[in-house]
């Protein structure tokens, strides 16, 4: 018996904004900025390129060559490309909240 296997793409499964969130959420968490870039570039596929290209106003050939493996894009392309998708960055503390006389003492 022979079992068959298709080969899974995340694309296939970034079908809403809340899994999509959920998704860049998980990835930025890994501080890995080439997982990053290669997610931005699943949920364009999920959305069609051409249409992420058309929204954040680079061309085709740009979108695909800033998302692809080992490139190193400007951040002002990734800005545009995730207007596009409708998502934004948020940024939140990473240190743990400084008590009033350790803030007087940084002053």
């Amino acid at each position: 018996m022979v079992t068959k296997v298709s080969r899974f793409d995340v694309a296939d499964y970034l079908t809403d904004d809340n899994m999509i969130a959920e998704y860049l959420s998980s990835v930025i968490y890994e501080e890995d900025t080439s997982l990053l870039i290669s997610a931005i570039g699943d949920i364009a596929k999920a959305r069609g390129i051409d249409h992420i290209a058309a929204l954040s106003g680079l061309g085709r050939e740009n979108v695909y060559k800033a998302l692809s493996p080992g490139s190193k894009p400007r951040f002002d392309t990734i800005m545009k490309v995730l207007k596009a998708l409708g998502v934004s960055l948020q940024f939140s503390s990473t240190r743990s909240k400084i008590t009033s006389t350790e803030q007087a003492a940084h002053v």
